[in-house]
Parts: structure tokens; C-alpha cells; sequence
């Protein structure tokens, strides 16, 4: 008996829920709960996958050209970089490792001025810690290795300079040559050979050159700036960045790419968390339209509430009966809902496709944007979130209803009908 006792609230809440003896006006204003429940939830698990879609797609092509971590001395410049490089070598989480040389240049062409950052590399190293050779849209990234004064150029920043194969660029850096006329800025003139295009922000501010050559333009003799590393799992980077530092011990500096693009990246999560915070009060108001349903339920069921009394159902029992009714509501717009945006997530780049062919339009020109369809990433983790905060706002907001329904006085009702 016990037993039954305790199921009843739940299937009297139950019954309510879908009671087709209840007014049409609170059918409406629980449908229009559900089905805002159930909006609110899609919503937030295909945003959420797009944007970590497009996280995703970030990071994987920013880190086409940013290794993995970087060593750098504490400070000046890293002068024994080539003993550091045994070391490195009989570590085997390090799949790879490459010098480097970077500052901020001026490019000047014979029409047009920008500003780059400019890299300079041993080419033969550097494929193993960066996949800008196999992104080349133009001229062969090993012509660095030939051409001492060669420079490779990102597609976006060739065309802004409006450079091809085979032109020269004017590369300024930021140091003085003093000569007996006085101080002049450090300039060399550089052959265009190659032009890379990773579809990303670096096509726009990034040129690469020998290292020899960025040793010589910046009077650093045998040094680099720093090595970069590669290792075989890049998730572990934090991790192996922090052992690393410990094994070489102090005067050396070692970054992972979290670090390095920590600005990017926390920009790109700020932006998560804000439109969850924003889609999620589509949800909270959804939530709360369970209080007026309920309320309005609650004034139509005085008398069964009052008859319940006086058959012996203690206040609890219709405390529950109530929260029940708008938890089941709540869980069936939030079902559908999941179900609703975990399909579209999955399904969403072909749904835009099919928009596309048949509307004639484009979400996304190649021509302007870096990418050409909607990324999608379903986490499950983020739907679990989704649909739990959802349950969690249903139940708050059955909480004073409820409360309010153990306040009627059965003799009352039945007295005054």
C-alpha cells in the first residue's frame, strides 16, 4: 500500500498533465509552454554545436601553422639552440622540433604597404611542426632552401600587396643601420616564391623566409628566437609543456598553443558562454510559463484538491501532485526538443546545402569567409547540460504553485462550493 501511496501524486500529476477535461484556454498556455520548452532547448544544442564547430575549425587551421609549444630562453635570444636539440631528441613524446626566428615587419611592394609577421624557418625542419608546405597554392615551399632572399607570402596578404611569383617586396624591420649620414631603418629586398592559403586569419599576416636570412637581417648571428615542438598527441601539449620545463630546469620558457593563442581561443569561448547565456533565458521564460499553467490548473482543480484533503492526502502528497504535472510537461517539451536539435546538429550542414540548392543563395561565399559550409560539433556533454539546467528551471518553477495549492482549506471549497 505504501507502495501505491507514494506512485500516486506521480500519476495524478500524470493524468492532469494530459486531462482533456481541463479548459482550452490553459490547454493553449500549456502547449505554448511546451512547445517554447522544446524551442529553447533545439536552439541552444544546435548553436552550441555550431559554435563548437567552428571552434574546431579554428584551432585546427590556426594550428596548421602554430606548433604545438614553443621554447624560448627567459631571456634575449636562445644561443645553443643545437645542443637543446639533442635533448629534445631523446624525448619520445616529440614528434618534431624546428627553430625559428619571428617579428613584425613592413612589406612594401611597388603599389601598396602592409604590416606582416614574419617567420623565419629552416625548411627542412619545419615541416615537421607546421603543414604550411602542404597548403600551397602557388611556387614550391622549398625554394626557401634555394633562395636565400626568397619569401613565402599568405594568399591574402600576396594579393593586398598585389604580388605573384617571381615580384620583389621591399621587407622593413624594426632596427636602425647607422651609417656616417646618420640612422636608417633595416630594409632588404626579397623574391616572391611561394604563396600559401590555410583559410585562416595567418593568409592575411603571414610571410615566411630562411632562417639564414632572418639571421642576417636581424644581426642574431647564430641564434634563433626560439624551437618549436610537435608531439603526437596534441591535447597532451599543456601537459608535456609543463614536464618539459622541469627537465630543462631554469633559463628557458616553455609555451603550449593554449598559451600561445590564449587571446584567440578565451575570445572564442567568452562567445560560447555568452550566446548559452542569452539562449538559455529562452528557456528560463519557457520554464516559467509552467507557473501560470500551473496556477490556472490549481484554481480549476480546487475541488478534486479539496476532496483529496478530506480523503486523507497529506499537503505533501499535493505539493507533489502539482510539481509533477509541470515536470511532466517540462520533460516532454524538453525530450522533444533534445531530439529535435541533436537531429538538426548532426544533419546541419547538409540542411543548409539543401537550402542553399534550393533557394539559389549562399550562408557562406568562399569568396569572402574562410570557410564554405557550417561546421557542426555535437558534444554530448553540452546536451547533458542543456537538459539538465532545463529540468532544473522546470522544477524551480513548480515550486510556488505547488506550495500555493497546499494552502487551499478543503472545508472552504467544499462550503462555499
Amino acid at each position: 500500500m505504501r507502495f501505491w501511496q507514494r506512485q500516486l501524486p506521480l500519476y495524478i500529476g500524470t493524468r492532469y498533465s494530459f486531462s482533456r477535461q481541463r479548459t482550452r484556454f490553459i490547454g493553449v498556455v500549456s502547449m505554448v509552454s511546451l512547445l517554447g520548452m522544446a524551442i529553447g532547448v533545439a536552439s541552444l544544442i544546435v548553436v552550441l554545436s555550431v559554435m563548437n564547430g567552428f571552434g574546431g575549425e579554428l584551432r585546427d587551421r590556426i594550428l596548421t601553422l602554430v606548433s604545438h609549444a614553443e621554447i624560448r630562453a627567459e631571456t634575449g635570444d636562445l644561443e645553443a639552440w643545437s645542443e637543446l636539440t639533442d635533448t629534445l631528441q631523446e624525448n619520445p613524446s616529440i614528434v618534431g622540433f624546428a627553430p625559428f626566428i619571428e617579428t613584425k615587419v613592413l612589406l612594401a611592394s611597388q603599389r601598396q604597404v602592409a604590416g606582416a609577421q614574419l617567420v623565419a624557418i629552416d625548411p627542412r625542419l619545419e615541416s615537421a611542426v607546421s603543414a604550411v608546405a602542404d597548403n600551397m597554392l602557388a611556387g614550391k615551399f622549398s625554394a626557401l632552401e634555394e633562395q636565400r632572399y626568397g619569401i613565402v607570402l599568405g594568399s591574402l596578404l600576396a594579393r593586398g600587396l598585389g604580388l605573384n611569383l617571381g615580384d620583389s617586396v621591399e621587407v622593413t624591420v624594426p632596427r636602425l643601420t647607422l651609417t656616417p649620414l646618420g640612422a636608417y631603418p633595416r630594409t632588404k629586398r626579397f623574391e616572391v616564391v611561394g604563396v600559401f592559403s590555410v583559410g585562416a586569419q595567418l593568409d592575411s599576416n603571414r610571410a615566411y623566409i630562411a632562417l639564414g636570412a632572418g639571421q642576417k637581417l636581424l644581426s642574431l648571428g647564430d641564434a634563433v628566437h626560439g624551437l618549436r615542438l610537435q608531439f603526437a598527441d596534441l591535447y597532451a601539449a599543456p601537459r608535456l609543456s609543463r614536464d618539459i620545463a622541469e627537465e630543462l630546469g631554469p633559463g628557458f620558457q616553455v609555451r603550449d598553443w593554449e598559451q600561445t593563442q590564449r587571446s584567440l581561443f578565451s575570445a572564442v569561448r567568452m562567445e560560447k558562454t555568452m550566446i548559452t547565456v542569452l539562449l538559455m533565458s529562452v528557456v528560463a521564460v519557457a520554464a516559467f510559463n509552467i507557473v501560470s499553467t500551473l496556477t490556472m490548473a490549481i484554481t480549476e482543480k480546487r475541488g478534486d484538491i479539496a476532496v483529496l484533503r478530506t480523503m486523507g492526502i497529506s499537503a505533501r502528497s499535493v505539493m507533489a501532485i502539482f510539481m509533477a504535472q509541470g515536470l511532466v510537461l517540462a520533460s516532454v517539451g524538453v525530450a522533444v526538443g533534445a531530439l529535435v536539435g541533436v537531429l538538426l546538429a548532426l544533419n546541419i550542414s547538409e540542411a543548409v546545402a539543401l537550402l542553399e540548392q534550393l533557394f539559389g543563395f549562399k550562408v557562406f561565399d568562399p569568396q569572402v569567409y574562410f570557410i564554405s559550409n557550417l561546421p557542426a560539433d555535437l558534444q554530448w556533454r553540452d546536451v547533458l547540460l542543456i537538459v539538465g539546467s532545463a529540468l532544473l528551471l522546470s522544477l524551480l518553477a513548480t515550486l510556488v504553485p505547488a506550495w500555493r495549492a497546499t494552502r487551499i482549506a478543503p472545508a472552504e471549497v467544499l462550503r462555499y462550493g
